[in-house]
């Protein structure tokens, strides 16, 4: 991002530019319908700006989006505040990223698969592997449970953001609550044998899985006793 020391320039209507407006008017831009269309054009225009403009605050789209991820990550954990065992730390963790990522489903996927390098998550980060210190793991074993444990939460908290027509959500509900239920004894039947119980795969699995994998590492921490001063996202 290009923001630090970039020129202010003002828009057509006399409105100074900034990076900050940018990021927020993207934002509007893409959470609004026909969102996934985001271009550098529909952005200009709406900025009352030349479309270059924005590339005097970020040197491409890859890096608005990025800094747009960011923003995010801050706005999920601006309230976050450790608390006193680090289990309960990681579970409070692990809900905020999903609840910004229902709330803005179209960067989902962005933000599950890239790092943005940006000042709101390296505090994350820092914070997380904070927890797993916390929890009495030696460094490299903090690394490694933390990275499992956030690429978990934001692989299935993305599934959970998707968007589906509401055609779509009534075919997945279908699928599990009739086509799978019915299925013959003789050619299925593991799936017959649990049929009544198959509607609940339309259920979310973050809850689950989350509780699976706190669970596992409580039960690998050599600590398990409250958390030891962990640093709280700025």
């Amino acid at each position: 991002m290009r923001s630090v020391g970039a020129r202010r320039r003002k828009t057509r209507t006399g409105v100074v530019l900034t990076a900050d407006m940018i990021v927020d008017t993207a934002l509007r831009l893409i959470d609004a319908p026909g969102g996934d269309k985001l271009s550098v054009r529909r952005l200009g225009a709406e900025l009352g700006a030349d479309p270059t403009a924005v590339y005097r605050y970020f040197r491409d789209m890859d890096a608005l989006l990025l800094a747009l991820a960011d923003r995010l990550i801050g706005d999920a954990f601006a309230e976050f505040v450790p608390r006193e065992h680090w289990a309960d730390s990681l579970r409070d963790l692990a809900a905020s990223l999903r609840r910004s990522m229902r709330l803005h489903p179209r960067l989902a996927h962005l933000r599950a698969i890239r790092v943005t390098a940006g000042p709101h998550e390296m505090r994350v980060v820092d914070t997380g592997i904070g927890i797993m210190l916390s929890a009495g793991f030696a460094p490299a074993d903090a690394v490694r449970h933390y990275r499992d444990f956030v690429d978990t939460v934001l692989a299935v908290a993305a599934v959970d953001a998707a968007e589906l027509t509401p055609g779509q959500e009534a075919a997945e509900q279908e699928a599990w609550s009739r086509v799978y239920t019915s299925l013959p004894a003789e050619s299925y039947p593991n799936v017959h044998l649990v049929r009544e119980h198959l509607p609940s795969m339309y259920n979310s699995a973050f809850p689950g899985t989350i509780d699976k994998l706190i669970d596992a590492l409580v039960h690998a921490a050599p600590s398990s006793g409250g958390s030891q001063a962990v640093p709280t996202p700025a």
